[in-house]
């Protein structure tokens, strides 16, 4: 495709961005970059070594490497050249993840990393401020959510399927709790950009919402080269 643009996708917590958006870089032939994926890396390297307080994460990020790297077609990240996608999913991780995205200089950090990623457009990226924050000139942006309830079942069933014995109402707490972190913390929070085209996929199966997207994208492109 002659023209490429970026492609920004926002929106809360197990609402299938990273989903979507891989099947979207597939069919356009562009970068993914998971965004979750880069803070729970750093949320793992902070469990692993027992940082909680937040002078010794700060001082801790020059130390820190996050890549990605294709593993059987399979876009895994990295930490520090270990291949640590098997362990970034649990919910613990996932919750110092939320908690260490508050941190000013952790964001910076990354947002610096994934900025350098789209400098030649080509590239879906997902994840809490990309609209906004990150590539805030993005030339499609969407804005994913669904029902609290919906999202934790989702949750649920994810879990389950790894083998976990998860407790529904434990997963719906969390899933809000993540909300309530995401939408108030001072840094960056998740917000839906002005320009952002919402799409609430509560009811929604797989292919609709893909054949939504992909008809976003193209009417997108069309306009760029009318």
């Amino acid at each position: 495709m002659a023209n490429k643009i970026i492609v920004a996708i926002d929106g809360y917590s197990s609402c299938g961005k990273s989903t979507i958006a891989k099947a979207l870089a597939r069919y356009a032939g562009y970068t993914y970059v998971d965004t979750g994926a880069m803070y729970r890396a750093i949320g793992l390297y902070t469990l692993r070594k027992g940082l909680d307080d937040e002078a010794a994460i700060i001082a801790a990020l020059p130390h820190i490497q996050v890549g990605f790297i294709l593993s059987d077609g399979v876009q895994h990240v990295t930490l520090n050249g270990e291949d640590v996608e098997a362990y970034i999913r649990t919910l613990e991780v996932g919750n110092q993840a939320s908690r260490i995205s508050q941190i000013r200089e952790v964001r910076a950090f990354l947002v610096a990393q994934q900025q350098a990623m789209g400098r030649h457009k080509g590239i879906v990226m997902d994840g809490r401020d990309i609209g906004t924050v990150v590539f805030p000139e993005a030339e499609l942006k969407l804005f994913l959510t669904a029902s609290p309830e919906v999202r934790a079942q989702r949750r649920f069933d994810e879990l389950a399927g790894k083998g976990e014995k998860p407790d529904f109402d434990a997963v719906l707490a969390d899933v809000n709790d993540r909300d309530y972190r995401d939408t108030h913390r001072a840094e960056s929070p998740l917000r839906q950009a002005q320009d952002a085209i919402v799409v609430d996929n509560s009811r929604m199966t797989p292919d609709e919402q893909m054949q939504l997207v992909i008809r976003l994208f193209e009417e997108k492109l069309n306009k760029l080269v009318d």
